[in-house]
């Protein structure tokens, strides 16, 4: 049974245009509906093979880059991650690569590098206890656990190295120093800007400093830039701790350090000189090889007076 609210006198005088006319068609009439009531919203397709959606607003706030973020940073609620492909495979982790794009503004989209650490039965390398000297986990039950190898504590270490290198890279971005920008870490998946070069074939990943044959002049360059990222790294008390040519990228004219998940603390880590000095002379042997005059021991010298 029907009721008529307007002569109802539990409720006041409502005006005579109060119910809104429904025309023949069947369609409201909402000429007259308060603009603050009415809203748009756009549908979106079913996901295909390979996609899913943006998990930039599922993780929590500390798990995204830091501030100022850049521009090409893709935020968007309706935004869909495709995967492109594997980029690259490794001892603990794989690197793909994966479109983040919303599907009304396509063109604002950007490609970016997924680092997935596998689980600790599924490796083929495991890293040396003298790199995590001297670190502590913020939860005393997650230490135990990974002493005692428990179920709990293999699950514990399939995600250590993906939150070391979340850290270093937010760490180390925010010292402006030459590492790809962070974007967002979930579990065992790091998102990290994808360093590119023009080729041939249009846009590609940026080789290695090892694959790299740079003129007198560049080589210059390239080695002042990377002793001033180690000192800054110095001066912040951290040391990469497994620097090579194989491990920075050379993108055009400039160096960019990435596989940073065993950095060392210079002091708290009792290896954290010796880790240094490794990697001094990795470095100055591979510029000496390429004819540049340099000494690890020099560099070893100036990086420690920039530390202390």
């Amino acid at each position: 049974m029907s009721h008529d609210f307007t002569q109802d006198p539990q409720f006041p005088d409502f005006p005579d245009d109060f119910l809104t006319p429904v025309d023949p068609s069947g369609s409201p009439d909402l000429d007259d509906v308060d603009p603050g009531f009415v809203f748009d919203f756009r549908q979106y397709d079913d996901l295909a093979d390979g996609q899913r959606w943006s998990t930039w607003l599922s993780v929590e706030p500390l798990s995204r880059g830091p501030e100022p973020r850049p521009d090409w940073l893709v935020t968007s609620q309706g935004a869909i991650d495709t995967e492109l492909g594997i980029l690259k495979t490794g001892k603990e982790a794989d690197v793909h690569l994966v479109e983040r794009a919303d599907p009304y503004d396509p063109d604002g989209g950007v490609v970016m590098a997924a680092k997935r650490y596998r689980a600790a039965e599924h490796r083929t390398f495991h890293r040396a206890a003298s790199y995590t000297e001297g670190r502590s986990m913020k939860r005393s039950r997650d230490e135990r656990a990974l002493k005692r190898k428990s179920t709990f504590g293999r699950l514990v270490a399939s995600g250590e190295w993906a939150v070391s290198e979340w850290a270093a890279l937010v760490r180390l971005w925010s010292l402006g120093l030459p590492v790809p920008y962070p974007v967002q870490i979930d579990g065992t998946e790091l998102l990290m800007e994808w360093i590119t070069v023009e080729g041939e074939d249009g846009v590609e990943t940026a080789p290695r400093l090892a694959q790299t044959r740079p003129d007198p002049d560049l080589l210059a360059s390239y080695y002042e830039q990377l002793t001033d990222a180690m000192s800054t790294m110095a001066q912040a008390g951290v040391v990469h701790g497994d620097l090579s040519a194989y491990n920075i990228l050379a993108a055009g004219d400039r160096l960019v350090i990435i596989d940073l998940p065993q950095i060392v603390d210079l002091v708290g880590n009792l290896n954290g000189m010796d880790f240094l000095q490794r990697d001094c002379a990795n470095i100055c042997a591979w510029f000496r090889s390429r004819g540049l005059p340099v000494d690890e021991h020099a560099l070893f010298g100036e990086l420690m007076a920039h530390a202390f």
